[in-house]
């Protein structure tokens, strides 16, 4: 960092942190009752590291410090506030696994692959571009593969009400950081790099239901090896999604056929018909997975009263999302959204009574390991409830495998797909073959966008009415020639 803007971050913190509170840490006259909330919440957002090596940055006064070292086997706790350190140190020193380091995060040097796990809170926001850029590099480098990363930001403006008079605080916009992250790459061999795969990336809850501030934003980020042929060019499957299939326009063409709030087949109607199935009870908890603009998860909640996860690695869908739960009047105590990767998110074991998919788990390769994380997250007696698009057992048209290689899936057909349940532990498995329905609703959707042609090009164009209607005749086509099946699966956890 600069001299002079360094000199100016030590100013603002000499100014505002007389005593080392954590009120004066939060810059929030309720400092007190936020973090009895807020900590908890952060903690529950963090991997397993017991026992493992790990890089604490921008500690501070040791909030967190204290947490992380009743699991870690080690933890180095950075602050450039050498009182803060102290404070740290006299409060922590106790654990006996704690290295207090004083020093600024834009020059410190550790071996490569050396930590297991780097916490930062609220750190990023007080250095300049090029140092957010340079320093996750160097994060990147430090981790080991397959270890993860932290970061909470203050976002687009302050949250805390203390005055700041000169504020030398960067609130940059979400998607700056997600950004810096993403452009981040490491040499590995010929054909691979690591990066940063998203594990999750939300609000922080605490504030928007205390202060209705959704612009505490933080994400978990894994140091991942990728092959770029596998990914089309794009550095991760998220930004395929946010680039091509999941563009805001591909989106709002989605959602103008499936109706307000819908990207899945049959919309509204489809969404009744399944979720009877479930016999929703008030206060259940349900996770949907990939639940995209939120449509079924408003319903269950303004009808049922339970309470919803959306899980979706679209960050358009959950922007757009977001919007959509505000004019359907379901408030964070009704309906969550988080991005986030379902195969590398982990929930507490027994956190839900039913996990509810539409359409998505088509892109996941590995199946039976993602319906052994269902299995785990669900309570006894808890239910699954997925629809999916499918594939006939017979062979394939050389059509069809193009289709399904440019899309990246991964389909079974429906009695394959219930016995990847059958394996991951689950009874009363159903796998209805639900074709002749899809092809029922395919047609109903093609008639109803061909009768309101000139609205649809009003509001897009000629080129989005044509990518609806000859994209939905295409799959017509699919599923009449044999390749393409649409299936809907419940099953138990006993």
């Amino acid at each position: 960092m600069p001299a002079e803007v360094r000199q100016a971050m030590l100013d603002y913190w000499k100014e505002h942190s007389k005593e080392g509170s954590v009120k004066e840490m939060m810059l929030d006259t309720c400092a007190e009752e936020l973090t009895k909330e807020e900590l908890p919440e952060i903690l529950s957002y963090l991997p397993d590291f017991r026992g493992k090596t790990v890089l604490e940055l921008g500690a501070g006064i040791g909030r967190f410090t204290a947490e992380i070292a009743k699991k870690a086997e080690k933890v180095i706790a950075v602050d450039f506030m050498e009182d803060f350190v102290e404070k740290n140190r006299k409060a922590n020193h106790h654990f006996g696994n704690i290295e207090f380091v004083v020093a600024d995060v834009t020059k410190i040097e550790r071996q490569s692959e050396s930590v297991d796990f780097i916490f930062s809170n609220w750190l990023l926001m007080y250095l300049e571009d090029k140092e957010v850029q340079d320093l996750f590099g160097k994060l990147l480098s430090w981790l080991r593969p397959g270890g993860q990363l932290f970061i909470r930001e203050s976002c687009r403006h302050q949250s805390g009400d203390k005055d700041r008079g000169v504020n030398p605080t960067q609130y940059r916009q979400p998607e700056l950081y997600e950004a810096y992250y993403s452009s981040v790459t490491l040499p590995c061999d010929a054909d691979n790099f690591y990066g940063f795969d998203l594990v999750v990336s939300k609000s922080v809850h605490t504030y928007i239901k205390r202060k209705k501030n959704n612009n505490q934003m933080l994400w978990l980020l894994e140091k991942v090896k990728k092959d770029n042929s596998q990914l089309h060019g794009f550095k991760s499957f998220r930004e395929f999604l946010d680039k091509q299939q999941y563009s805001t326009r591909g989106i709002l063409l989605y959602e103008k056929i499936y109706g307000k709030a819908f990207v899945s087949t049959g919309g509204l109607e489809t969404t009744k018909e399944f979720v009877e199935m479930l016999n929703l009870q008030p206060e259940q908890r349900v996770l949907d997975v990939g639940g995209g603009l939120g449509g079924s998860a408003f319903y269950m909640a303004k009808n049922f009263g339970v309470r919803v996860m959306i899980i979706d690695l679209s960050s358009n869908m959950t922007h757009i999302g977001l919007d959509r739960a505000q004019e359907a009047g379901c408030g964070p105590d009704e309906v969550v959204f988080e991005v986030a990767d379902a195969t590398k998110r982990e929930y507490p074991a027994e956190s839900f009574d039913v996990i509810y998919s539409r359409d998505v788990i088509l892109h996941i390769a590995d199946k039976l390991a993602l319906f052994k994380k269902f299995f785990k997250y669900l309570k006894p007696g808890g239910k699954i409830l997925i629809s999916d698009y499918c594939c006939s057992p017979d062979s394939h048209s050389e059509e069809f495998k193009a289709y399904v290689k440019q899309r990246g899936y991964y389909l079974l057909s429906p009695p394959a797909y219930g016995k990847v349940l059958e394996a991951a532990g689950f009874i009363n498995v159903i796998a209805e073959d639900k074709t002749d329905q899809f092809s029922d609703i395919l047609n109903t959707e093609i008639e109803r966008t061909e009768r309101i042609k000139d609205e649809f090009i009003k509001e897009f164009d000629e080129d989005g009415y044509r990518t609806i209607v000859d994209g939905w005749k295409e799959k017509k086509h699919r599923v009449e020639r044999g390749d393409q099946r649409w299936a809907l699966f419940y099953a138990v956890k006993p």
